[in-house]
């Protein structure tokens, strides 16, 4: 089972942010300043280190977490959805009026 999907709005989404931006990936905040929203980034913006984990592709690209709150979220998968709204102020959606949000469920045991 996949650990991240992104619906048909996301993926729309992030076809017109690539088609603006060139390539991106997501990373799911921590929960700092932007909350924990998962945040989309120029592909090279963003640097992926030893503490991230790739969980997948989303619309083409790719979604990392932090190793130490994946521990949190290892047995959910990610639903990247889209809501009016702003959303962080970091993640290139934000002028677009609309928002990436997470929804998740738990894996089935």
């Amino acid at each position: 089972m996949d650990k991240v999907l992104a619906t048909d709005s996301a993926r729309e989404l992030i076809n017109k942010l690539v088609g603006k931006h060139g390539p991106v990936l997501f990373h799911q905040s921590g929960g700092c300043c932007d909350g924990s929203s998962p945040m989309c980034y120029p592909k090279g913006d963003f640097m992926i280190g030893d503490s991230d984990v790739l969980l997948g592709e989303i619309g083409g690209a790719p979604f990392y977490m932090n190793k130490k709150q994946y521990e949190y979220w290892k047995h959910t998968q990610l639903i990247i959805d889209v809501v009016p709204g702003r959303g962080g102020m970091f993640s290139l959606e934000g002028p677009e009026g609309v928002r990436f949000l997470t929804r998740s469920k738990v894996f089935p045991k």
